[in-house]
């Protein structure tokens, strides 16, 4: 089994010494179970909230929800050197923020690399498609605040981002 490339634990992974792009080597890790919270914010005007329940496209946040889970399951085709994972759950959580809303994407897996990505693409097609949907009452729907929450498994440990930046 060939090493990984020696590195600084502060170099950027997807590079080699000599500066070339590359997937990362996980082939040397043990799999380990994973998981990842992300959140993404998407705020629209008064009309958008006032018509979200009688949008003739359907219901834009149960659509949302089915295009993160299907954006989770494809990252490894959306970002050039992300690995393809089994993911074993993702799950997607949209709550409403008077004019807006949170949504809020879980993945887990068992494999030898993180589920991060999963869990960051999810949240954001998740807003797009939020967008999409209520774009014909809106065009300055905004969507920000995309960012891991939580993750958990791995050799790095556990990670949570700090209250103060919710």
């Amino acid at each position: 089994m060939k090493k990984p490339l020696s590195k600084s634990p502060h170099s950027l992974s997807h590079f080699s010494p000599a500066g070339d792009v590359h997937m990362v080597d996980v082939g040397h890790k043990t799999a380990t179970a994973r998981m990842a919270r992300a959140r993404a914010r998407v705020r629209w005007n008064a009309l958008v909230s006032r018509e979200l329940a009688r949008n003739p496209k359907g219901n834009p946040l149960e659509i949302a929800r089915i295009a993160g889970i299907q954006a989770a399951k494809r990252t490894a085709e959306l970002i050039p050197l992300c690995h393809s994972l089994p993911l074993d759950r993702v799950e997607i959580r949209i709550k409403r923020l008077g004019r807006g809303v949170e949504i809020v994407a879980e993945a887990a897996t068992h494999a030898v690399t993180g589920v991060e990505m999963e869990a960051l693409t999810a949240a954001s097609v998740a807003a797009l498609t939020v967008y999409d949907m209520c774009k014909a009452l809106d065009h300055g729907i905004v969507i920000e605040r995309i960012e891991l929450l939580e993750k958990r498994g791995g050799k790095s440990g556990p990670w949570r981002r700090p209250r103060a930046s919710s």
